[in-house]
């Protein structure tokens, strides 16, 4: 510590050794030792200062606040430089240039092989190959497979000629199978996705086809053909092998849970099944208000067992709901129509009026400005909103009684009904069907078009009951078919005794009998091979 001379001491001062109550040192200028000298410029001085500056700065403030201000306005500034920023830098959509394909020659195509693993019947040439020598000898010609199996499958659109060519057949032979098979049974009824088992023997000469020793199949679900070469030097023959079907239709039995259908399909009916009941009991019941829980659901498929273990759905034959012991709906299906028929004999109702085309109606019936004639007229008729080309279809049963061009509707089909009643459907741009036709309810009779004064596409349809104009949406139509003497009897006779049979019975495996038994044990090696030629 240093003190000037001209220092006055009232009170005593810290010694040069720290101390209190003595004299401090007294030193002259020239004694005195400046302090050293710091260095310039320091890093660590330097990042504090930009520290503090960049935590000082705002460079996001809440553009949700002070709205309008200096801060908010340089925080806008920000987003939009920052925005600029990052479309500036936004990669283009432009394709990218492909390398050049590589030029690969019988070096390079080689050495892929050698790292490639190919199947048997592609050959198997792959992998690395000995280098020749002077021992080995080519050979005149490479050996042939004596025989070839293989299976093919019919495709869809495909025929059956053309698949057999496709095998390696030969043209004769291929004809000669046609021949045969066409005999047993008409080719168009060979299902797509049928197999068959071809055996193709020796070329007797090279470049020849190869001979069709066996081609075996099964054409129906009770029949298979085979056809072959059964002794040696002989002709191709067929041989038929016709299979036991047994045709105890299934019967399916249970108590509705919360559920109809999945109460169905627990009880191991198929969907398709479930669902064409469904369809055929919602016609008679409210399957959401009659339908309750502890019902008893009855119905009977179509189906096919075979000897050889094959089963196969039909349709559905019978639909019955009870509830406790008192049937609710017994439904059957009778008849070429294949209609449902309920137990006393009156057949499927179809009720109300059909709409000829799905679609809302945009004019009714009545008094109303004509768009394109411009006065006050009769609108006899409906008109449908529909796309040019809808089906249009019949509302009910009847026979047509004009098809063609009808002045203002343009092409028009003409409908007659029982109970006096006509229809007429206009300005179609296509119609379907001939003067004289007879016509079911839902069928198709013509398309939808703007034939005739029309403004565009649409469907006028016309209603009149003995001649005189009536507005279609005040009738209703109910169909209902009845069975009568003796039809009647044979159709209850049907119904008990189609009742009678037992749940689950078609499900049971088909008693084979001794000939089936031994047709099923496998053939031995040794029974395979021909037997020595004598010489």
């Amino acid at each position: 510590m240093y003190t000037s001379h001209a220092d006055t001491q009232d009170t005593a001062q810290p010694t040069a050794t720290g101390g209190y109550g003595q004299s401090a040192a007294a030193l002259a200028h020239d004694q005195i030792v400046p302090n050293p000298p710091g260095p310039s410029f320091s890093w660590t001085t330097l990042r504090e200062q930009l520290s503090g500056r960049i935590a000082a700065l705002d460079l996001a403030p809440d553009l949700g606040s002070e709205i309008g201000s200096k801060r908010w306005l340089r925080g806008l500034g920000t987003f939009v430089g920052l925005t600029a920023t990052a479309l500036a830098f936004w990669p283009s959509f432009a394709p990218l240039e492909a390398a050049a394909s590589a030029h690969i020659d019988d070096a390079v195509r080689d050495e892929y092989r050698s790292q490639m693993i190919l199947p048997l019947a592609l050959g198997a040439d792959s992998g690395r190959h000995m280098g020749a020598t002077t021992l080995v000898e080519p050979l005149a010609a490479a050996p042939e497979r004596p025989r070839l199996e293989m299976v093919a499958t019919l495709a869809r659109g495909d025929s059956f000629e053309r698949m057999l060519r496709r095998a390696g057949v030969g043209r004769d032979d291929s004809q000669r199978v046609a021949e045969l098979v066409g005999a047993a049974l008409p080719l168009s009824e060979i299902e797509s996705g049928t197999t068959f088992d071809i055996t193709l023997g020796r070329r007797p000469a090279p470049g020849a086809p190869r001979p069709l020793e066996t081609i075996g199949f099964r054409a129906r679900f009770d029949l298979e053909l085979e056809i072959g070469r059964f002794a040696e030097g002989s002709d191709l023959s067929l041989t038929k092998n016709v299979i036991r079907v047994d045709e105890t239709p299934l019967r399916i039995r249970g108590t509705v849970g919360d559920s109809l259908y999945r109460s169905a399909r627990a009880a191991g009916a198929p969907a398709s099944a479930v669902q064409s009941y469904l369809k055929t009991l919602g016609q008679y019941v409210n399957l959401d208000r009659d339908v309750r829980a502890g019902d008893t659901f009855d119905f009977i498929l179509a189906h096919r067992r075979a000897a050889t273990g094959e089963r196969q759905a039909g349709q559905l034959l019978y639909a019955g709901l009870e509830r406790g012991e008192t049937p609710r709906v017994q439904l059957m299906r009778w008849g070429e129509d294949g209609e449902f028929y309920e137990a006393s004999g009156v057949g499927e109702q179809r009720g109300g009026l059909m709409a000829p085309v799905p679609g809302r109606t945009t004019s009714g019936f009545g008094m109303r400005r004509h768009p394109i004639l411009g006065y006050r007229r009769m609108h006899s008729g409906l008109d449908f909103k529909a796309r040019h080309g809808t089906p249009i279809v019949a509302v009910t049963d009847g026979r047509v009684t004009g098809a063609g061009r009808m002045g203002g509707c343009g092409n028009a089909v003409r409908l007659r009904h029982d109970g006096g009643l006509d229809t007429r459907y206009c300005h179609m741009s296509r119609i379907a069907v001939n003067r004289g036709q007879s016509v079911r309810r839902g069928q198709v009779i013509g398309y939808v078009g703007s034939t005739g004064l029309s403004t565009g596409p649409h469907l006028h349809y016309e209603m009149y009951r003995h001649g005189r104009a009536i507005n279609p949406a005040s009738v209703k139509y109910v169909t209902r078919a009845q069975l009568t003497g003796a039809e009647l009897r044979r159709f209850k006779e049907a119904l008990t005794r189609i009742k009678t049979v037992e749940p689950g019975a078609a499900l049971a495996e088909l008693q084979r009998t001794s000939a089936e038994v031994a047709a099923q044990e496998p053939i031995r090696e040794i029974d395979k091979l021909s037997p020595p030629v004598k010489g």
